[in-house]
């Protein structure tokens, strides 16, 4: 928890230096990936783990700008992973091609059968959050 509130601050301290400078990218050039899990019950706590760990991976990369895992309420066994990449080709040549990569792989790698998606999405730029 301590990791995400550091990353979040430091996005919203460096969006904050973008724009003020003018060198805020256009949203709409990031990409998000979004992968659908369904995971048996008696393997939540291994998956949970395994984006915990390999979390770190991705943290090291300069394309992956924020992930995030959700767990479905109705749907327990349905897992939503949102990672937001600098563009889809930095993902898919940059990240892909790097060691952070095969570490962050070797951790996830028991659950890619579990995939129900995998694609990549556009923002939109439309919604909002609620400040803290």
């Amino acid at each position: 928890m301590k990791t995400l509130a550091f990353m979040l601050m430091m996005l919203i301290t460096h969006t904050a230096f973008a724009q003020k400078n003018n060198t805020m990218p256009d949203s709409r050039t990031h990409s998000v990936e979004i992968i659908r899990y369904k995971v048996p019950a008696d393997k939540h706590k291994e998956f949970e783990e395994a984006y915990a760990a390999g979390g770190k991976h991705l943290q090291e990369s300069p394309y992956c700008l924020f992930y995030e895992v959700v767990k479905g309420v109705e749907e327990p066994d349905r897992y939503i992973v949102r990672i937001h990449w600098t563009s889809k080709d930095d993902h898919e040549k940059g990240f892909r091609q790097s060691a952070p990569f095969r570490s962050f792989f070797n951790y996830v790698r028991p659950f890619f059968g579990n995939i129900e998606e995998m694609k990549h999405y556009e923002e939109t730029g439309i919604g909002w959050r609620k400040g803290k």
